[in-house]
């Protein structure tokens, strides 16, 4: 229980051996570090799970994921406990919050970064659901485009087709009605269109003769048909729009597994909307409630810094600190006064050095 409590005081950003003194603060600061600490983990999930998205498919992604995860929860461990550290609870209530309204900003910024891999996580199913059905309907509007394309590319084409299929059509009930009349003139039946004479006589050569171009025709304009709707299809499939299809149950889960951190983040946004645009309040509600919650973790530890009271470790820790600097104005001023008197020592040797010198010369001079 020990260790655990020096890891959190390690982690709170504590000076230890001034909190072993204060049994009373040692709680609170294990739990302000328990905070900082949790809050850390978190972003290494966060972290990791968004870089896995990134090398997805990579055989390096579990590895790259991981290495990531943990630089970034250092990163956010690191950051959080200077700025729980440095706010100084020995100043005004004022003073306090004007320290701790930019890392309050900074904190909130941490939260959005680390809330967005998790709800990502979170809502899993309902962001695959979400693709799948943007993947059908990009891929439905990419089909439409393209067969608009080819079919005004080639409307000659189409309306030749068109226009044949109409000749074959009338061509056929025309085949059917001569048929008739023919059989009607064979048999002797007495109509407005047969002689009324039983056998194949002139008349009925006639109506077969008809009855034949007819049929020769119609062979004519299927053939035409035929070749001309073979036209299209080789077209399509050197333009590529035959090869293009509207994708199966299983090639869409394929597209959802291997989407990217981009289009997952489009699909959750787009979980507040419903599909014909109105606004689903529970789901907004539920992405923006798990926002917060994040948010407010890792806001947390300042709050609880912020709402404590003063306490004798503060105390003593602002005793030590002025101590720190009362010490060290003293040892400049003995810095200064020894390099004083280091000084006016040399000085003095100089003076010595010079007067020997002088006074030698002198001598010299009367000698």
């Amino acid at each position: 229980m020990n260790k655990i409590n020096r890891f959190f005081w390690f982690c709170s950003g504590v000076h230890i051996e001034t909190l072993k003194k204060f049994p009373t603060e040692q709680n609170k600061y294990a739990g302000i570090g328990a905070t900082i600490f949790f809050t850390a983990l978190f972003a290494a999930l966060s972290g990791g799970y968004a870089m896995y998205f990134v090398f997805s498919g990579g055989y390096a992604a579990p590895l790259l994921a991981v290495f990531f995860g943990i630089i970034w929860g250092l990163a956010i461990f690191n950051m959080d406990r200077y700025i729980v550290s440095s706010i100084n609870k020995n100043g005004s209530w004022g003073r306090q919050i004007l320290q701790a309204t930019p890392r309050i900003l900074l904190a909130i910024m941490i939260g959005i970064v680390i809330s967005r891999p998790l709800e990502l996580k979170i809502f899993d199913k309902e962001i695959r659901q979400k693709l799948k059905v943007s993947y059908m309907n990009s891929q439905r509007t990419k089909l439409d485009s393209l067969n608009n394309g080819f079919n005004k590319k080639y409307t000659d084409a189409f309306a030749k087709v068109g226009e044949l299929k109409s000749e074959r059509d009338s061509l056929e009930k025309g085949i059917e009605r001569s048929r008739y009349v023919l059989n009607q003139e064979i048999f002797g039946d007495k109509t407005n269109q047969t002689s009324g004479r039983e056998g194949y006589g002139t008349y009925a050569r006639m109506k077969d003769s008809l009855l034949s171009a007819q049929v020769q025709r119609l062979d004519t304009v299927r053939s035409q048909i035929a070749a001309t709707e073979s036209y299209i299809l080789k077209r399509k499939d050197f333009e590529g729009v035959a090869a293009e299809r509207m994708y199966t149950g299983k090639e869409l889960d394929s597209l959802a597994n291997v989407s990217g951190f981009a289009d997952r983040n489009w699909a959750l946004g787009q979980l507040a909307y419903n599909q014909d645009g109105t606004k689903d309040a529970g789901t907004a509600m539920a992405v923006s409630f798990i926002a917060l919650l994040f948010i407010f973790f890792e806001c947390l530890p300042v709050f609880v810094k912020l709402m404590s009271d003063r306490g004798p470790y503060d105390i003593a820790l602002l005793n030590v600190e002025e101590a720190a600097v009362y010490g060290s104005h003293k040892n400049r001023d003995k810095d200064v006064t020894v390099m004083d008197a280091v000084q006016d020592t040399r000085v003095e040797k100089e003076i010595e050095l010079e007067k020997r010198k002088i006074s030698r010369l002198g001598e010299d001079g009367l000698g």
